[in-house]
């Protein structure tokens, strides 16, 4: 997060996505079983048409629901979609991320359609920002107060920018200040490709030998 983007070369690709599916729609792709008339379209076929209109990922059980199949179908379907994707290079990506399914703009295509969509335009997070949403990954749940002792300057604008963009959210208050505390939101980890937090890497590599020490001094 150091370089001041936050997903490069993750963005979410429903117009990308678009294009390729309804190129494919002159035939069907080679191996591919044809639903019968009367009998709707094929499981892949329905998910795909789903996805590419959602906004946020969607949960296997979801899709399950709303096509009346079993999860363990679902899933393996969208895994299998997954995978086609990938070994056909398409410029489209189906991902899980944050507790769902969603097509993204492949890696090596992003820079294309972040020029197409933004117009040469980056919107990027400051540096504040960025070290500012670190501490309340890794620390979360956190208050504005315990971020700006880490950071060792007042944060309040900072965090209201973060609530603003939808990447941080309130969690409630602390029982003993009453401070209110925030946590990273399901954006953030969509925006990061995230499953959940266990997948944010490690920091012991970056942090400086005297940490135990650097502790004491912010608490």
């Amino acid at each position: 997060m150091g370089n001041g983007d936050l997903t490069p070369g993750d963005e979410p690709a429903q117009d990308a996505a678009a294009g390729p599916s309804r190129g494919a729609a002159a035939g069907p792709a080679p191996g591919a079983e044809e639903a019968e008339p009367g009998e709707g379209p094929r499981l892949e076929a329905a998910l795909e048409a789903i996805l590419l209109v959602v906004d946020e990922p969607v949960a296997e059980v979801t899709l399950a629901q709303v096509l009346e199949r079993p999860t363990h179908e679902v899933a393996a379907a969208l895994r299998g979609l997954a995978a086609e994707y990938t070994a056909a290079g398409r410029g489209f990506d189906l991902r899980e991320v944050a507790g769902g399914w969603r097509f993204y703009t492949r890696a090596d295509c992003a820079p294309l359609v972040e020029r197409f969509v933004r117009d040469g335009q980056q919107t990027r997070l400051t540096q504040a920002a960025l070290e500012t949403l670190a501490v309340v990954a890794y620390r979360q749940p956190v208050s504005r107060s315990r971020v700006a002792a880490v950071r060792g300057v007042n944060s309040d604008g900072v965090m209201r920018t973060l609530v603003a963009r939808g990447l941080v959210e309130e969690a409630g208050t602390d029982p003993e200040s009453q401070a209110v505390l925030y946590r990273t939101s399901s954006y953030f980890l969509e925006r990061l490709g995230l499953r959940d937090l266990s997948e944010l890497p490690e920091l012991a590599p970056f942090l400086p030998d005297d940490v135990e020490n650097l502790e004491e001094t912010t608490k």
